[in-house]
């Protein structure tokens, strides 16, 4: 009998590396990315290219526009995509984000019979997102088997999210060791069509900073780079 899991995909180096993790652990997995109004397509294409190589179960792109509430920089154009370091919670939050994504793969989840939801969040680098730290995790999943028949039934669900504790160079040595190629991953807040990075957006210096820290070769392809 396989294990199920349901995986978010956003075709960025944490979630390609949680991906591998998952897979690694024995789960048949199911992966989920969203198209909700973002900048670029770019990392849909990358989580759909990174889904068949894994040779997932199944990859699904749910449909959703929230850049209809905008609030982001990343959903509304006319908010600027930072290219310095910024105090506090950054502009490139999207409003309640994880909780609209989490809550669609929760319902997943018990379409599936799949008791685990992997997804990659990150403490350590988290850049200021209040949905990415330990307690909205643990909180996210007591609701989830208070509100879920799984739940109710006794079929715990829990929420992985295994790089909670990682810096980027951690994630990147254990995503190396797993057989991840990043070269196929895209992070960039604000990436051209083709996938290559601008290089100065928090997650690409963020990307930078582990690959140097790690001492292995970035592979991304930036716009700026010889």
């Amino acid at each position: 009998m396989y294990k199920k899991a349901v995986v978010l995909v956003s075709g960025g180096l944490d979630s390609t590396t949680v991906l591998a993790m998952a897979i690694s652990q024995g789960y048949d997995c199911y992966t989920l990315s969203f198209d909700y109004g973002q900048r670029h397509r770019s990392e849909l294409k990358a989580a759909s290219h990174v889904s068949a190589l894994m040779e997932v179960a199944q990859h699904k792109v749910v449909n959703l526009d929230l850049g209809t509430i905008g609030g982001s920089a990343l959903t509304d154009l006319s908010i600027d995509i930072p290219e310095h370091e910024t105090a506090g919670i950054p502009v490139t939050y999207v409003p309640a984000r994880n909780t609209v994504f989490l809550s669609i793969a929760l319902g997943w989840a018990e379409v599936l019979g799949a008791n685990k939801i992997f997804l990659g969040v990150n403490a350590v680098d988290y850049s200021g997102y209040p949905d990415c730290r330990p307690e909205y995790i643990s909180s996210f999943e007591a609701m989830a088997n208070l509100a879920t028949r799984a739940g109710v039934e006794g079929n715990r669900l829990s929420i992985e999210a295994p790089l909670i504790d990682l810096t980027k160079a951690q994630i990147i040595k254990e995503g190396l060791a797993l057989g991840v190629d990043y070269s196929y991953t895209v992070s960039c807040y604000q990436a051209s069509a083709e996938g290559r990075a601008c290089g100065k957006c928090d997650s690409c210096r963020l990307r930078i900073q582990g690959f140097n820290e790690a001492g292995i070769k970035d592979p991304t392809e930036y716009e700026n780079s010889a």
